[in-house]
């Protein structure tokens, strides 16, 4: 397991584990139990219950091929829609606490997750896994070739943190939130406003602090209404964590 150090938009570091190749194989076992799993109930449906056998009688080989295709499309395309939906993960990638991730730092998109599926037809389809293994172990940030393509990484959630480095803030029972459209922002985002406030506070860097507040402004549409930016980004931060605990 190597380390995986980011340098985000705002010069903030933020550390990662990278997943090892055993957490990846077994993720990928995992999820290959799932497509196995998805075929017999499909066929058990389809041709025991509902005998799909006598519609293809007389039916011309292109209908066939159609249907076949169809049924097999949800396991050809598993990981881009899992990883799509799931924020990186599939079944089996969240069992094992392993992560797709921008390698700035960032939810990687639809666009990067399509790109490491494209991938998987050279790196997994052929040379059953060799190719995007071996780019796994030459590779500094434990990337395959898809991983490269998309910037991305697969990191490993599984981490001894305390709430320093986390989003969370100690917020008391009664506690009553200002800025309610702070649910436009991310965990990730919110985590990278805390890291570089506290960054900029122990500079005493103040001019970041000023431009970080009209950050926020512009992206979710607040107005301070706090004292000042410092006293903003506080609330900003404890809203956050009101708000998402009792979504």
């Amino acid at each position: 397991m190597s380390e995986l150090s980011i340098v985000t938009t705002q010069n903030v570091s933020i550390s990662f584990k990278t997943a090892t190749i055993g957490e990846r194989i077994v993720a990928e076992i995992l999820d290959t139990l799932v497509k196995i799993a998805y075929f017999i109930v499909v066929i058990y449906v389809l041709f025991y219950l509902f005998d799909l056998n006598k519609y293809f009688n007389g039916a011309d080989q292109w209908t066939i091929s159609a249907i076949l295709m169809l049924l097999a499309l949800p396991v050809m395309l598993y990981s881009l829609l899992q990883e799509s939906l799931l924020e990186g993960q599939t079944i089996g990638k969240k069992v094992m606490k392993i992560k797709v991730i921008k390698i700035d730092g960032y939810q990687a998109g639809f666009g990067d997750y399509l790109i490491r599926w494209l991938f998987r037809i050279v790196e997994i389809s052929i040379g059953s896994g060799v190719i995007g293994l071996i780019s796994i172990l030459v590779s500094k940030k434990s990337q395959r070739l898809g991983d490269m393509a998309a910037g991305t990484a697969v990191i490993s959630l599984k981490q001894n943190i305390n709430i320093n480095h986390t989003i969370l803030q100690e917020i008391d029972a009664g506690y009553v939130p200002i800025y309610d459209l702070v649910i436009k922002l991310s965990d990730n985002d919110v985590r990278i406003v805390k890291e570089t406030f506290e960054s900029a506070l122990a500079a005493e860097d103040f001019t970041i602090i000023y431009k970080l507040r009209e950050k926020i402004e512009a992206v979710t549409g607040i107005k301070s209404q706090s004292g000042n930016d410092s006293d903003f980004i506080r609330t900003i931060l404890k809203d956050y964590n009101y708000y998402t605990r009792n979504m």
